[in-house]
């Protein structure tokens, strides 16, 4: 069962492996979205969209559509 961003629960970290679809947008790969580096989920809008993470120190916003598509490794 593949994981997503989108599937991660508030202060829950993970290692990004792999994009599913290869149109995510380059401000993300500019941000430090790069496979290998690890992704935390700091908050979750009211409405479940978007999500706010914290990639290696970076703060974003992006949406859950777009986090459904960022494939990661779940880090106990």
């Amino acid at each position: 069962m593949k994981v997503t961003i989108a599937d991660l629960r508030r202060g829950q970290r993970g290692i990004i492996k792999t994009f599913t679809n290869e149109s995510v947008p380059l401000k993300l790969l500019e941000m430090g979205c790069l496979p290998g580096n690890e992704v935390e989920l700091v908050q979750i809008a009211p409405f479940r969209d978007p999500l706010y993470l914290n990639i290696n120190g970076s703060h974003l916003a992006i949406r859950k559509e777009t986090a459904a598509q960022i494939e990661i490794e779940v880090v106990q």
